[in-house]
């Protein structure tokens, strides 16, 4: 059981969360190409909630919980990578004209970073001490962590839980490298033989230069190489990011199933109003042509 946040989100900033105890039913990337339920968690004192669910299960999944309310949903493509082709049946997916984009961010990096770039793979206990001792104090200037609070985590927990995972040989991590520095990370823990996409994140003060971008490439060229996993999931939520770099994509939907008490149904109602507000005024602001101006301003 644990605390978990009822997000009012604006973008990708959140203004408000409202703490609510809640147990948490996740469903792997496995659990979804499988269309299957695995066990359902009992209810914390709020009730549960749903992570990444097959959108096709959902009143599957609601009947396990009889007399819950469902609220805060959210429907997405779960994007994620057929790691079983070869590396040049990957890149032969895109377009020539994204190729070509691709080519040219990596080369415009290696052309303005003194020195050029480089990329390091990390996968052993100490490689990934290596990698959070450069990686943690990059994560604190993302957008993520200073808006979402979903930078990569320090905690003592977390960084025993990265190290154990890399013990059993399921951890795989990259650091892109310029400017004598690391300027852009990605985390992945292994699940069976799947690759979760976990944590992202770049220098800001790189951004015209697609870190992210050619660090992501840079990444898969290797893991390809690897030639072990089925997958890479690209978990929840949608994405230019994912939506360019996934292979295939699958319906999901994220949720939470509350006890109906009074408090609950106020916070729903809430939540619903807020983000049918919000959905009106992103239509507004496309319309209009000001939307891309609001995003930028919103991760400022």
């Amino acid at each position: 059981m644990a605390r978990a946040g009822i997000d009012f989100t604006l973008g990708t900033r959140r203004l408000v969360s409202v703490p609510r105890e809640l147990a948490t039913w996740g469903f792997t990337l496995e659990d979804v190409l499988a269309a299957a339920l695995p066990a359902a968690p009992a209810p914390a004192r709020d009730g549960v909630r749903v992570l990444s669910a097959p959108t096709t299960l959902l009143p599957d999944l609601a009947a396990r919980y009889p007399g819950c309310i469902a609220g805060g949903r959210q429907d997405y493509r779960r994007h994620y990578i057929d790691m079983g082709l070869d590396h040049d049946s990957y890149m032969a997916r895109f377009s020539g004209k994204t190729r070509s984009t691709l080519k040219r961010k990596a080369r415009r990096l290696a052309e303005e970073a003194p020195g050029g770039y480089q990329v390091t793979a990390h996968r052993t206990p100490a490689e990934i001490e290596a990698f959070l001792a450069a990686a943690l104090p990059l994560s604190a200037k993302t957008y993520q962590a200073r808006l979402l609070g979903a930078g990569l985590p320090g905690d003592a927990g977390s960084r025993r839980a990265m190290l154990e995972a890399a013990e059993d040989d399921r951890m795989r991590a990259f650091l892109l490298h310029a400017g004598g520095a690391a300027i852009a990370y990605l985390a992945l823990p292994v699940s069976g033989r799947t690759l979760v996409y976990a944590h992202l994140g770049y220098d800001p003060t790189w951004a015209r230069l697609s870190p992210g971008t050619v660090l992501q490439i840079e990444a898969l060229a290797r893991l390809f190489a690897e030639n072990t996993f089925a997958w890479f999931d690209f978990t929840e939520g949608e994405g230019a990011h994912k939506a360019l770099f996934g292979t295939h994509a699958a319906a999901c939907s994220s949720f939470v199933l509350l006890r109906p008490t009074f408090t609950n149904r106020t916070l729903l109602g809430a939540r619903e109003v807020f983000d049918a507000g919000v959905a009106g005024a992103k239509a507004l602001a496309e319309r209009s042509g000001a939307l891309g101006r609001i995003r930028a301003r919103l991760r400022a």
